[in-house]
């Protein structure tokens, strides 16, 4: 795995947190405990900060980014991840803010200022634009997402057991790592 400082910078990781060999982690970066960043994931936090809550799952080849300050836009986005969080595969994050318990659906796209509340299914392909806020409570699908209808009792359930099957998983690499 590539952990690297840069200005002054180095990421820091919560207790118990799974790092594949291949994932590369650069500059302002804080990874809670019990969360885990899976094969040929970047996590470059060179220009802004990056925080990733507890018991998130960062899935294989995700791409997590922030948007620098700039005389467009002054203040930047960092690029925020709630507890109990399942990115998907090959999901890019870009300078937005997600809550606590979201499922990020496999090959989507978060972009710039966009805010995603708590509980929220984003399915799969889809692309959240800048600015954007979906609300709690919901599913998300298309390019551009919209609101497709409420969670049922059986996927707000789901974020727990997500979230818990990864912490277990993460914990089997890591027994087998020793």
């Amino acid at each position: 795995m590539v952990i690297k400082a840069f200005r002054d910078n180095s990421p820091k990781l919560g207790q118990r947190v799974w790092i594949d060999d291949t994932a590369s982690l650069i500059g302002d970066i804080e990874i809670g405990d019990d969360s885990s960043v899976w094969p040929l994931v970047s996590i470059r936090g060179d220009m802004h900060r990056i925080r990733i809550g507890a018991r998130t799952s960062i899935q294989d080849n995700s791409c997590l980014h922030i948007t620098h300050a700039s005389e467009f836009n002054p203040e930047g986005h960092p690029l925020i991840i709630g507890n109990d969080v399942t990115i998907g595969h090959m999901v890019m994050l870009h300078g937005c803010t997600i809550g606590d318990q979201v499922l990020v659906g496999m090959s989507s796209t978060i972009l710039d200022g966009a805010v995603i509340e708590d509980q929220v299914v984003i399915g799969a392909g889809s692309l959240v634009p800048p600015g954007k806020k979906l609300e709690s409570g919901y599913l998300y699908l298309g390019s551009p997402v919209k609101q497709v209808r409420p969670l049922t009792e059986a996927e707000l359930n789901y974020f727990n057991y997500a979230c818990q099957n990864y912490v277990k998983l993460k914990n089997e690499y890591l027994s087998n790592s020793n």
